[in-house]
């Protein structure tokens, strides 16, 4: 009787089995439909089945150390002047409160034209609204920045609001100040100094020719422009086969105590922007700085940063 009954039970739970497959099999295909029919509440981009998907991230996670970035060699040509351990290539440390968001770097050399400022800055841009990509972010400050500069062709500036993005001066040598991003450590500074901006303090007009007239401050551009020939080889203009978007601004500025012009390369690639800004100065007015080689110096910097952003 025992195995009897053993098949019995075994018989009369098949029945119970395929009942509980059936309501649970029904339960799963009404959650699906649900699923589906879901509403996008954020504005991001969806796929078929309604499941919320984010724009991608852009090409780069992290920024080179920007007083590494320019080897000595191209540091010797932008600033002639001294021998290959000199302390001034070694560069000074921006401030900078996350290092993969935003570096920079600034040289200063005294040379027989007169004295040379070289700041390189990198930003690193993260968008963070799920609809709009890291890339399309970054673009959208670059030409903020064509248009800040008044640069020829720029587009109107873009709609999309920029979570990260910094107002923009319009001159070309703008200060780095906002050089401070995500995070709440400051990286110290090489020479202890800790600034980064271009500002500027009243200038002596008796220092020597050598000498900046305005002391250990990187130059400013906000001061009167003089006008000057420009072909359209040195006019302001956008840079072809450069990242995947560039352009050049050339401004020569006269003050009481001296002249100078200030070269402005930006470019993008990805979702970093680069910016070198490139100045001589002089006590003497009547020795205009060269536009043609302090471009084609600047130029050929920011291609070598390209090179080694896409390593």
């Amino acid at each position: 009787m025992q195995p009897a009954q053993r098949r019995a039970h075994g018989r009369r739970a098949a029945p119970a089995v395929a009942v509980l497959v059936g309501v649970l099999a029904a339960a799963g295909l009404s959650g699906c439909t649900g699923s589906d029919s879901k509403p996008s509440g954020d504005g991001g981009t969806s796929d078929d089945s309604g499941r919320q998907v984010s724009a991608e991230p852009g090409r780069y996670r992290s920024l080179p150390e920007a007083c590494g970035a320019v080897s000595t060699k191209t540091l010797q040509t932008l600033l002639p002047g001294g021998d290959e351990d000199s302390k001034a290539y070694e560069g000074q440390a921006a401030l900078t409160y996350d290092i993969d968001r935003r570096d920079g770097c600034r040289w200063k050399m005294e040379t027989s034209s007169g004295t040379r400022y070289l700041t390189l800055d990198f930003e690193r841009v993260v968008s963070y609204d799920p609809s709009v990509s890291d890339d399309d972010r970054a673009q959208d400050t670059y030409e903020k920045k064509a248009v800040a500069a008044h640069i020829p062709d720029a587009p109107n500036a873009p709609s999309t609001p920029s979570s990260d993005d910094s107002e923009d001066s319009g001159d070309a040598s703008e200060g780095s100040d906002d050089n401070a991003a995500a995070g709440s450590t400051p990286r110290s500074d090489k020479s202890g100094a800790g600034e980064t901006g271009n500002e500027t303090n009243s200038g002596d007009k008796n220092d020597k020719a050598n000498k900046s007239p305005e002391g250990d401050e990187s130059p400013q551009s906000d001061e009167s422009a003089t006008s000057d020939e420009e072909s359209d080889d040195t006019a302001p203009r956008r840079l072809d086969d450069l990242g995947d978007d560039a352009f050049l601004n050339d401004q020569l500025i006269t003050k009481d105590s001296g002249i100078h012009r200030d070269i402005t390369v930006v470019f993008r690639s990805s979702n970093v922007i680069a910016t070198i800004r490139y100045n001589q100065w002089s006590t003497d007015k009547t020795s205009i700085p060269d536009s043609e080689e302090l471009q084609e110096n600047a130029e050929d910097l920011a291609q070598e940063l390209t090179d080694t952003l896409n390593e």
